[in-house]
């Protein structure tokens, strides 16, 4: 438990309490255990800060979530899941009970007090993150996918927390517990993100959805900093009923951009921002609000999953963002991939290639102050397997000045310089970015539908991949094997590098 909870009751419409610090981390505010000054309380609207004593007071109704903004250089308890416990849920009559999932019992009155406990951290100006989009398992077989193709890597990493961007489950919510526990084997803090697969589809109203989510994770938006980066996680998913059918859209309600308002405000101006949400920021229908709210800041970054393919977008004049400079958004690689189709390997996991012709995977941010480097981790294969090129192992000497050569490079961007150059050859040839399907990806497809994979397992139709580029192999190559070999130069200054040979013929 975060919380220390005294019997006595409030007066009707205010709740109180102190955030201190547990200096024996038992989560209980001991004698001993000073109030700490100047720490942001939520109850998803407004925003106070403690006093001397670190006491804090704030309005409430009868589904309000309080949550304490963790400041750089201190942490909230964890559970048995490495899940922050930050908040403290007040419903008294619980979640509705006509759910299909259940959502949070019944909490009673109002505490005398809602204590936060935070205990003092090490938080380096340099640090990694890991983002998953989507891992989005619909059986525990595919639970089972999930930690032997991602999870079990990156036990041990040195990367101080981690975050999924929504869709944590396909539906099945009963699976919340087991994935968890799972992801807790890696041993570090996990924020999670709402996605449109993780609501209660039988609530009618957006403020309904969410119950189950509440249940496992607390607010479905909320802030922290850690080290120099301030993160806000956002609700974006608006779910209701409208002309008698229920679904989502990109969106953000009232209260919640109330919420975002409230917190920039107390957040310096030359503090990078970075915003987590499900749903692209280019899709959420009142984006142009959140813009107004960001886009005077030097330093703003965003990401979010949904897609199942992965790109990065920079936002400008042409979607009214009226920033200096465009804003960088994220739209993360999947861990699911295609929703885990695909034909299984000697393991028994689907290789599930994204529809942009990108493996499955997981991203990995170092935050370095106001910058940030992200690097892209196709599961289960080394952190240099970073493009894939498609072209034929056999080609006539007569047609190689007219026949293409691709190359995916699945972190790739505008920002990106993309060469290959023929055997023993000092000529470079630059490649031209193209939005076009990956033919490698629908070679694969094809090859599965072909072999009849059984069901619909076989891999969705492709989509035009944000990061493929094209050229033709130059004219009047002797017959013979040769040597293609690609460098790339990604947007952050690194440079990746990939081989493959192909054979002229008379």
């Amino acid at each position: 438990m975060t919380l220390t909870i005294t019997a006595a009751a409030n007066k009707a419409g205010t709740a109180k309490g102190i955030v201190y610090n547990d200096l024996n981390r038992n989560s209980t505010h001991d004698e001993n255990e000073p109030g700490l000054e100047g720490i942001a309380v939520s109850n998803g609207r407004e925003i106070v800060k403690t006093d001397a004593r670190g006491q804090w007071q704030l309005p409430h109704d009868d589904d309000t979530i309080f949550f304490v903004i963790k400041p750089s250089g201190w942490m909230t308890p964890v559970n048995k899941h490495q899940l922050p416990q930050f908040f403290y849920i007040h419903k008294p009559a619980g979640s509705p009970k006509t759910f299909r999932y259940k959502g949070v019992d019944p909490t009673g009155p109002l505490p005398g007090s809602i204590n936060f406990a935070l205990h003092e951290a090490d938080e380096p100006a340099e640090f990694k993150a890991i983002f998953f989009g989507d891992p989005q398992p619909s059986s525990i077989e595919q639970v089972d996918y999930i930690k032997h193709d991602i999870i079990e890597e990156l036990i041990g990493t040195d990367a101080r927390f981690g975050v999924t961007l929504g869709d944590i489950m396909f539906d099945k919510l009963e699976l919340f517990p087991q994935s968890n526990a799972d992801i807790a084997l890696i041993g570090i803090p996990w924020f999670n993100v709402i996605g449109n697969h993780d609501l209660n589809m039988d609530a009618d109203r957006d403020s309904d959805s969410d119950e189950t989510f509440h249940r496992f994770f607390g607010p479905s938006y909320y802030s922290f900093d850690y080290g120099p980066v301030h993160f806000i996680v956002l609700d974006d998913v608006d779910w209701a009923k409208r002309n008698g059918k229920r679904g989502y859209h990109g969106g953000i309600d009232e209260e919640q951009m109330a919420f975002v308002k409230n917190d920039l405000a107390l957040v310096p101006e030359k503090k990078l921002v970075c915003l987590m949400m499900h749903i692209p920021l280019p899709k959420v229908g009142n984006r142009r609000e959140l813009y107004r709210l960001i886009e005077k800041r030097p330093h703003t970054l965003s990401i979010s999953g949904h897609e199942h393919w992965h790109a990065h977008k920079y936002i400008g004049a042409e979607d009214d963002w009226r920033g200096e400079k465009p804003h960088h958004h994220i739209v993360n690689v999947t861990v699911s991939g295609t929703w885990w189709k695909g034909r299984k390997d000697e393991v028994g996991i689907p290789h599930t290639t994204m529809r942009d012709g990108a493996p499955n995977g997981y991203s990995i941010i170092t935050f370095k102050d106001t910058e940030h480097v992200l690097e892209f981790k196709a599961a289960r294969q080394p952190a240099t397997y970073q493009m894939s090129i498609f072209a034929p192992d056999q080609v006539k000497a007569a047609e190689t000045g007219k026949t293409p050569v691709y190359v995916n490079v699945f972190n790739g961007s505008i920002n990106s310089t993309v060469k290959m150059k023929i055997s023993r050859s000092d000529q470079w040839i630059t490649l031209k970015k193209v939005m076009e399907a990956d033919p490698f990806y629908s070679a694969t497809r094809q090859r599965e539908i072909t072999g009849k994979l059984a069901g619909r397992s076989h891999l969705s139709g492709p989509i035009r991949s944000d990061h493929l580029w094209k050229g033709n192999l130059p004219g009047e190559i002797t017959p013979g094997s040769h040597l293609i070999e690609v460098n790339a130069t990604d947007a952050y200054g690194k440079t990746h590098r990939s081989r493959r040979i192909i054979r002229v013929i008379e």
